[in-house]
C-alpha cells in the first residue's frame, strides 16, 4: 500500500507539474485534485490518523481558492492579446531608440561626404575601448581636462573663465601649428562686444555684429601676414636687408628685397627708395598698417593725383569707407582710367579702398586663399546708398554663398587641407558650417566639438530646434546664408566614444545641455545622465550609493544639480521602461520612493518565489535584495502604500515557506502557511479565506496553484510519515476504522462533486 501511494503521490505530481506548465484548462486541474483527494481516502488505515471529514474541508476550500484565482483571472485569449499589445509597444520604444541611434551615426546625412584617401579612419561608433582602459586620447584627455575646470568654476559659483582661453592653452601643449593658428583665429573671431539677447539668430545677423565680425577676421589676417613677412625677413636676412627705423614700413621694404628683388614690368608712378610705389602700399595694407601705407603715399604724392587725398579720408573713416561722393569719384576714376591698367598691385589697392570691381579676383597679387579672403572681406558692403552698381556690391551674405556653395571643398581642396577650408568659412562667420566640416573629419573631431562649445558658452551658435535634424540644417524663416549646428547631436555623439570607459568626462560635456530640450520638451541633460547611466552601470560613482543606514553617499551628479531626486527618479524610470527592474530599484530607493521600489520587487519576486534556491541563483540574489530592502526600511520606519507593502512582505514570507518545504522542512512549512492564513486549513476559516483572496494583489494570485500543490503535497507528506508510525497494527482492530473510512469517502467524494459541479456552473467552462 506505500509503494502504491509513493508512486500515485510521483504520478500525481508529475501530472500537476505538467498541468500548470502545459496551461491546461481549469476542469483538467480541478480533476487532478479530485483523483488526488480520492487516492488519499483510498488508503485503510487514513482515517485513523488523519480526519477525513478535516481534510475534506481543507482540499475543497483550497479548489475553491483555486477557482477563485482562475475566475478572476482574464481568460485565456485576453492574456494572450494582452501580452502581445505589450511586446508591440515595447518593440515599438526599442524602434525609435534605435532610429535616433542610426540617425546620430549618420552625422552629416544628405551632405556631400568627404572622401579623406590619405586618412583612412575606423568611424568611432564601433570602436569599442578595452575593458577598464580609457577610450580617451591624449588630446582629448586635454581638452577633457579644461572643461573639468571650466565647469568646476561654474558650479562653484566662482567668476566665469573664458573657455575659449582654456581650450586654446590645450594647442600651445599639442606643437601644431595648425591647431595653434585655428584657436587664435576662434578667440579673435569671438572677441566682439556681446550684447545679453535671448535671440542668437536676431544677434548674429544684426548689422553691427556682422560688421564686428568682418574687422576681426580682417585683423586676424593682417597680424597673420605681418608675422608671415616677419618670419620671411628674419630667416633671410642677407637678402632682406632690414635696417632704418624699426616698423612696418621698414619690415615691407625688407620683405620686397626678397619678393620683389628685380623691377616688374608695367609697374606705375615710380618708385620709393628702390621699390615700385604701388606693391609698398599694397603689403602695408596687406599687414594691417594703414599709417606705414600713408608714409609711402606722402612720400610720392606728387605721382598718385587726387589718391592721397581719398586714402586720407579712407584711413581717417570709422568703418573704412569712404563718403558716397568719393567712392563714386574713385569708381569713376578706376572704370576709366586703371581697369586694364597694367599695374596689378595699383588695381588691387583702388578696388580695395573705393570697393568696387568685385569680379577681378587680382590673381597676380593674391595669389593664396588668404589673400583673397582679405581682398573679397575688405570690399563687403553693409550699408547700401543706392548708387552702387552690381559689379561693384557684395554683401557678406553674397560672399558667404560664394565660398559654401559656389565653390565649396572640392574649389579648396578641403580633403587635404582641413585647416584652410575650416579658416576660409570661419572667418566668414560662417561658424556652424566650419564646425559642422571639422567634425566630419575624424582626426579633427574633438577640435570641432570644443570649437561648438566655445561659441554655445558665448551665445554665438545656432543651433538647430530639433534633435532629429541634419548636422547642418537651415530652418523655414532663417535667411539665406543662416545655417544652424545640430548641438545635441555634435555633442552625443562625441562622447559615445568614451562614455562607457569614462562616464565622468562625458557627465561634464552633458553639463552644457542642462538648457536644452528635445522636441518633446525633456531636458536634455537629464536625458544624457540617464542614458549614461544605464549605458555605463556606473549608478554608485554617478548617482551615489546607498548604504547601509538608509543615507545616501553622493555621486558625481551632486555638483551638478541640487535636485538629484528628479535626475535619479529619471535615471530609474528609464531603467524601468527598459526593463532593468533590480537596477531600477535600487534607483528607486536612492531617489526616496518606496511606493516603486516596493512594486517593483513585488513583480521581480513573484516569479521567483517558489523556485528551488540555489547558490548564486536567480532567486537567492533577489532573496537577498529583497531582505535588505525590508532590513533598511523596518528599521528606518519606512512604509509604501499599504496594498504594496502588504503584498511585499507577504511574499517574503511565501519564499520562506517554499524554502522549508523544498528543504524538507514540512513541518515548519506547514507553520509558515498557516500563520499566513492564505489558504484555509480548517473549516471556520473557510469563508474568510475565500472573501480576503479577492484583496490579495496577481503577484500573489500567480503564486497560488504552487501554494496549492506545496501545501498539498505537504499534507500527503505528514500522512504516510502518520501511517507509517502506525504500520503493524492488527487487521482485527482496523475493521471498524475501515467501515467508517468507507462511509466517509462517500459522503466526501458526493460532497467534492458537488463542490466541483458549482465551480464549473460558476466559472462557465
Amino acid at each position: 500500500m506505500l509503494s502504491r501511494a509513493r508512486t500515485l503521490s510521483l504520478s500525481l505530481s508529475l501530472s500537476l507539474s505538467l498541468s500548470l506548465s502545459l496551461s491546461l484548462s481549469v476542469t483538467s486541474f480541478l480533476i487532478l485534485f479530485l483523483s488526488f483527494l480520492l487516492s488519499l481516502s483510498s488508503f485503510t488505515s487514513f482515517s485513523k490518523y488523519f480526519s477525513i471529514l478535516s481534510l475534506s474541508h481543507t482540499l475543497s476550500l483550497l479548489l475553491s481558492a483555486l477557482s477563485l484565482s482562475l475566475s478572476l483571472s482574464p481568460p485565456p485569449l485576453q492574456t494572450f492579446l494582452l501580452a502581445e499589445e505589450y511586446h508591440r509597444e515595447s518593440m515599438l520604444v526599442q524602434w525609435e531608440q534605435v532610429k535616433q541611434r542610426v540617425l546620430h551615426t549618420l552625422l552629416g546625412a544628405g551632405e556631400d561626404a568627404l572622401d579623406f584617401s590619405q586618412d583612412v579612419e575606423p568611424s568611432f561608433v564601433s570602436e569599442v575601448g578595452a575593458p577598464g582602459r580609457s577610450a580617451l586620447d591624449s588630446v582629448e584627455v586635454a581638452y577633457g581636462r579644461q572643461i573639468y575646470i571650466f565647469n568646476e568654476k561654474i558650479v562653484s559659483g566662482h567668476v566665469q573663465p573664458s573657455l575659449g582661453d582654456l581650450c586654446a592653452s590645450v594647442a600651445s601643449s599639442l606643437d601644431d601649428k595648425n591647431v595653434s593658428d585655428m584657436w587664435l583665429m576662434v578667440r579673435q573671431m569671438t572677441d566682439v562686444l556681446l550684447v545679453p539677447a535671448k535671440d542668437t539668430l536676431k544677434s548674429r545677423v544684426a548689422v553691427d555684429m556682422q560688421m564686428a565680425f568682418v574687422r576681426q577676421a580682417l585683423a586676424f589676417l593682417e597680424n597673420s601676414y605681418k608675422n608671415y613677412t616677419m618670419v620671411t625677413v628674419f630667416g633671410n636676412l642677407h637678402q632682406a636687408q632690414l635696417g632704418g627705423v624699426p616698423g612696418t614700413y621698414q619690415l615691407v621694404h625688407s620683405f620686397l628685397n626678397i619678393k620683389l628683388p628685380s623691377p616688374l614690368p608695367g609697374m606705375q608712378d615710380g618708385e620709393v627708395e628702390g621699390h615700385p610705389v604701388w606693391p609698398l602700399i599694397y603689403y602695408c595694407l596687406r599687414c594691417g598698417d594703414l599709417s606705414a601705407a600713408m608714409q609711402v603715399v606722402t612720400r610720392a604724392q606728387h605721382q598718385l593725383g587726387d589718391f592721397k587725398t581719398w586714402f586720407q579720408e579712407y584711413m581717417n573713416s570709422s568703418n573704412r569707407r569712404l563718403a558716397p561722393a568719393t567712392e563714386n569719384k574713385l569708381r569713376l576714376h578706376y572704370r576709366r582710367v586703371l581697369r586694364n591698367s597694367a599695374d596689378p598691385y595699383k588695381r588691387a589697392v583702388y578696388c580695395l579702398i573705393g570697393k568696387c570691381d568685385i569680379a577681378d579676383n587680382h590673381g597676380e597679387v593674391a595669389d593664396k586663399t588668404e589673400d583673397y579672403l582679405w581682398v573679397k572681406l575688405n570690399q563687403v558692403c553693409f550699408d547700401d546708398d543706392g548708387n552702387s552698381a552690381p559689379q561693384d556690391r557684395i554683401t557678406l551674405a553674397q560672399l558667404q554663398k560664394q565660398l559654401l556653395e559656389d565653390y565649396g571643398e572640392a574649389h579648396f581642396s578641403a580633403s587635404q587641407q582641413p585647416f584652410l577650408y575650416f579658416q576660409v568659412l570661419f572667418l566668414t562667420a560662417q561658424f556652424e558650417a566650419a564646425v559642422a566640416f571639422l567634425f566630419r573629419v575624424e582626426r579633427l573631431r574633438c577640435h570641432a566639438v570644443h570649437v561648438a562649445l566655445v561659441l554655445h558658452q558665448l551665445k554665438l551658435l545656432l543651433t538647430s530646434t530639433g534633435q532629429s535634424a541634419q548636422l547642418l540644417s537651415q530652418e523655414p524663416g532663417d535667411p539665406p546664408m543662416v545655417r544652424r549646428l545640430n548641438f545635441i547631436r555634435v555633442l552625443m555623439l562625441y562622447t559615445r566614444k568614451f562614455e562607457a570607459t569614462d562616464p565622468r568626462e562625458a557627465l561634464q560635456y552633458f553639463y552644457f545641455l542642462r538648457n536644452e530640450k528635445d522636441s518633446q520638451g525633456e531636458n536634455m541633460f537629464m536625458r544624457c545622465v540617464s542614458e549614461l547611466v544605464i549605458e555605463s552601470r556606473e549608478f554608485d560613482v554617478l548617482l551615489g550609493r546607498l548604504e547601509k543606514d538608509g543615507s545616501r553617499k553622493p555621486g558625481v551628479i551632486d555638483k551638478f544639480t541640487g535636485d538629484t531626486q528628479a535626475i535619479i527618479s529619471k535615471v530609474a524610470s528609464e531603467a524601468e521602461n527598459k526593463g532593468l527592474f533590480e537596477e531600477a530599484v535600487r534607483l528607486y530607493e536612492l531617489a526616496k520612493n518606496p511606493d516603486k521600489v516596493l512594486e517593483l520587487m513585488n513583480r521581480l519576486l513573484s516569479p521567483a518565489i517558489a523556485q528551488i534556491s540555489a547558490p548564486q541563483s536567480n532567486k537567492e540574489r533577489l532573496k537577498n535584495m529583497a531582505l535588505g530592502v525590508a532590513e533598511r526600511y523596518r528599521s528606518n520606519g519606512i512604509t509604501g502604500e499599504k496594498t504594496v507593502d502588504s503584498t511585499f512582505y507577504l511574499l517574503l514570507d511565501l519564499m520562506t515557506f517554499f524554502d522549508e518545504y523544498h528543504a524538507g522542512h514540512v513541518d515548519q512549512a506547514y507553520d509558515v502557511i498557516e500563520r499566513l492564513k492564505l489558504v484555509p486549513l480548517s473549516q471556520d476559516s473557510v469563508e474568510e479565506r475565500v472573501a480576503a483572496f479577492r484583496n490579495f494583489s496577481d503577484e500573489v494570485r500567480h503564486n497560488l496553484s504552487e501554494v496549492l500543490l506545496a501545501t498539498m503535497n505537504i499534507l500527503f507528506t505528514q500522512h504516510k510519515r502518520l501511517k507509517g508510525v502506525t504500520a503493524g497494527t492488527a487487521g482485527r482492530q482496523q475493521r471498524p476504522l475501515e467501515d467508517r473510512d468507507s462511509v466517509s469517502k462517500t459522503k466526501m467524494t458526493r460532497n467534492l462533486i458537488r463542490l466541483l459541479r458549482s465551480h464549473l456552473y460558476k466559472t462557465g467552462i
